[in-house]
């Protein structure tokens, strides 16, 4: 029997891209997925609407625009990061030798 994996300590996430708490159902990485996906659609969408007032003259600032697409380019980058681990970590296991 292994034990089980800790978190590091001193690596949080962004609270913009922070997984909500796994529930105590069987899908709870699923639901941690669905989560983060939606997440990062939410900041996304933001940096779009960002973009859009400030072509427009709406008043957004350009500071403003520049950090919230900054903040959805190293979301995005950190989600598929996360993404390219979980995949390696996925056929990693398939390899294993029963």
């Amino acid at each position: 029997m292994s034990a089980p994996i800790l978190p590091v300590s001193g690596a949080t996430l962004p609270s913009a891209i922070r997984p909500a708490e796994p529930t105590a159902s069987g899908g709870a990485f699923q639901d941690v997925l669905s989560s983060t996906i939606q997440k990062m659609e939410s900041i996304g969408q933001n940096a779009s609407t960002s973009v859009e007032r400030f072509l427009s003259g709406e008043g957004e600032e350009l500071h403003t625009t520049i950090m919230a697409t900054q903040q959805a380019e190293l979301s995005f980058d950190l989600f598929l990061q996360a993404r390219n681990k979980v995949v390696s970590a996925y056929q990693e296991i398939m390899r294993m030798q029963m």
